[in-house]
């Protein structure tokens, strides 16, 4: 009882950006560290163990968690089929005997089934009292009938009886009417309605917003100033340049980043308004305007970072990412062009416009700027929280010294990645321990990068206190492997020629 209630209070607290396999995970794992400390502190002679069966439908899809020997089965186009395996011992002996269920073990293992959903889709969930006794055939028997979820539960929870069934007999019955829409689905229905602005010029109204200058344009978005003509609060417009009027993947884009930035609730994040279908007749979000310059504006007009100005952005910065990945959110482009200080110095990351998130389905392409891209990327892997801190270390490098740690990378290179310039080359001034951060930071593999934001916070946090691995330079064999077989040939060439001019000078 536990277990499900604490599903049904857990899960539905959890992100709409987290993946429902994550969603489970984290709610089931807490709940088996509450099972097993109460077996211990309470109920000594009876462990608090459990079977456990959820079925969870978001959209166009659904996702099975299953540990134990209850049973989730799928009635589709008159055919059933079992979707789970019966966790228990493979001996006539021991059939009934639970290798894995909740609050059993402290490392709790689930199976997973993700899947896509059909109109008509008929899920029965039932305890090893229901299916034991009946069988397969009879409840296929039941659930083909055209009857309501709930009469086929009480039905088979009444033949069990009839059969007079020793064990719990629990049945949940779900019928699926058609399947939802994706978010990307609802961005692409909204993007085909709504149409990309002209571009917009000081003076103009758009809707309910008064524009007042351009702040930034690019290939692939607009910004403007514009101030709210009821509230006067002056708020950023971000939509798209006319030439991508008919690009239906950058219109969807904007509006799944749209739905990503208004899960975030953050101080180190611009907050976006919610708009209805009556505010919008155009395509384009609004968010909160806040005075102010990017990094990359600070440094074209020189300001110098301190020590202790570069420490405190890399722990802000770090926070802020931090938040990013517990909502299983990587941002894929962090650079000093998205990292904004206000006039009170406070951070805000910015632009999603190319994050990676599993309930978004958005993972194409290679986005980024490359000097500032993780060099495992360049080989084909996805972007994880990995190559997010690697992004993070450079911004940090670079606002220190000007440089990149693997020298700057153009957009059509393929570079090499052997090790990385020490910052102090560039700037002596900066202490060992902070130097140890930004090579771990940037370091070429990703195993050997910080494991989290928030071990990069607390890295930072220490200071000259802190307790960070020294940066161990990769052996040979790691960061140059041809140079090894070259020196290796060289070597055995001058052998063999010593040992021929030996034998010919015999």
């Amino acid at each position: 009882e536990y277990s499900v209630r604490g599903i049904l209070a857990d899960y539905y607290a959890t992100p709409d950006t987290w993946a429902i396999p994550y969603a489970f995970d984290r709610v089931l794992r807490s709940i088996n560290r509450w099972l097993l400390a109460q077996s211990f502190s309470q109920y000594d002679a009876h462990r608090l163990v459990s079977t456990l069966s959820a079925v969870a439908l978001r959209g166009d899809r659904f996702v099975v968690a299953h540990i134990g020997d209850s049973r989730v089965y799928l009635l589709r186009d008159h055919k059933l089929r079992q979707l789970t395996a019966d966790h228990v011992w493979d001996k006539p002996e021991m059939q009934h005997v639970l290798k894995r269920a909740m609050g059993l073990d402290q490392h709790l293992v689930l199976d997973y089934l993700d899947d896509v959903l059909q109109a008509g889709d008929i899920f029965l969930l039932v305890s090893d009292g229901v299916w034991e006794v009946l069988g397969d055939k009879a409840m296929q028997a039941l659930l083909d009938a055209a009857q309501e979820p709930q009469q086929i539960a009480d039905k088979l929870v009444e033949q069990v009886a009839a059969k007079k069934g020793q064990d719990n007999a629990t049945a949940m019955v779900l019928k699926v009417r058609r399947p939802g829409g994706t978010n990307r689905h609802y961005a692409s229905v909204e993007a085909k309605h709504l149409a990309v602005p002209e571009r917009l010029k000081a003076g103009q109204i758009l809707d309910q917003f008064e524009v007042l200058e351009l702040l930034h344009e690019s290939q692939n978005s607009l910004l403007y100033r514009v101030r709210h003509i009821a509230t006067q609060q002056q708020l950023v417009l971000k939509t798209l340049p006319p030439a991508l009027r008919d690009d239906l993947a950058s219109r969807e884009g904007l509006l799944v980043e749209e739905w990503l930035a208004k899960s975030i609730v953050s101080r180190y994040f611009p907050q976006v308004l919610p708009l209805s279908g009556k505010e919008r007749h155009s395509l384009y979000y609004v968010m909160t305007f806040h005075d102010g310059a990017t990094l990359q504006q600070h440094l074209q007009h020189d300001r110098h970072f301190s020590i202790t100005d570069a420490v405190q952005i890399g722990i802000r910065l770090g926070k802020a990412l931090g938040t990013l990945h517990r909502m299983n959110i990587i941002h894929r482009d962090i650079k000093p062009d998205n990292i904004h200080l206000d006039s009170e110095e406070k951070l805000r990351l910015l632009d999603l416009g190319v994050a990676l998130n599993p309930a978004t389905m958005r993972s194409e392409g290679r986005p980024g700027t490359p000097s500032f891209i993780a060099p495992e990327l360049f080989s084909g892997e996805q972007a994880s929280c990995q190559s997010d801190l690697y992004a993070v270390g450079v911004t940090l490098y670079y606002l220190l010294t000007r440089k990149y740690p693997y020298g700057e990378i153009e957009p059509f290179q393929h570079p090499r990645f052997t090790e990385p310039v020490p910052p102090t080359r560039y700037r002596p001034d900066i202490p060992q321990w902070l130097e140890n951060i930004l090579l771990k930071a940037v370091a070429k593999n990703p195993s050997k990068r910080f494991a989290t934001a928030e071990e990069w916070v607390v890295s930072l946090g220490k200071a000259e206190y802190a307790v960070t691995v020294p940066y161990r330079q990769a052996p040979l064999t790691e960061s140059n492997p041809m140079l090894l077989w070259q020196m290796g040939l060289v070597i055995s060439v001058l052998i063999n020629l010593l040992l021929l001019f030996l034998l010919l000078a015999a």
